[in-house]
């Protein structure tokens, strides 16, 4: 992916390929907790707290969403290379401007996104990641309950109207799929 190869750092890396793997809210990733690992994956630990950097996530409950092993991996070389000294339980902080450790702001992220515009030529915004996501999992077979459950949407409604964005070749291939596409005219 173009973006990911345009960050700089690790801690940009992560925060990207975390997007775009699970499509967290960016209030639940700037509050982001653990991380655990497994030869086969892991999990992304997010619950609701007060942040110092004014990020606030939308649900109450905490939500544990697994991650790859590749997500892992990327994780734990941020941690190691990058975030290595920072005493924070917060996993985005400032590591290269003041105030150092304390979590990244949203105007932070925004100078990111900029940059990352500007470098690559793809016009884009952090929450279209989640609707991507969203539409690449459906793609992909997973079902939309659990698809809104991943994105922690109360309702698969929320999710099947306002974060999946079909087009004709998804529909053919669903009709294709099930044996329900009309045959092709003989003419």
């Amino acid at each position: 992916m173009a973006l990911v190869q345009a960050c700089e750092h690790l801690r940009h890396r992560f925060l990207l390929v975390l997007l775009v793997e699970t499509g967290m809210r960016r209030g639940r990733r700037w509050g982001c907790g653990t991380t655990t690992s497994s030869p086969t994956g892991g999990s992304c630990e997010s619950w609701r707290r007060d942040n110092t950097n004014g990020a606030r996530a939308k649900t109450v409950d905490e939500h544990t969403i697994p991650i790859s092993a590749g997500l892992v991996r990327l994780y734990t070389a941020y941690m190691f290379d990058e975030f290595a000294e920072c005493d924070s339980d917060y996993v985005f902080v400032n590591l290269f401007a003041q105030p150092y450790g304390r979590p990244l702001r949203y105007q932070a992220v925004h100078q990111l996104v900029r940059r990352l515009r500007k470098d690559t030529g793809i016009s884009f915004t952090l929450h279209m990641l989640r609707h991507s996501r969203a539409t690449d999992l459906l793609r992909h077979g997973v079902g939309v309950d659990v698809v809104a459950r991943l994105l922690t949407h109360r309702s698969s409604t929320t999710t099947s109207q306002t974060y999946i964005h079909l087009d004709l070749d998804d529909l053919r291939a669903e009709l294709t799929r099930a044996g329900a596409r009309p045959p092709e005219d003989p003419r």
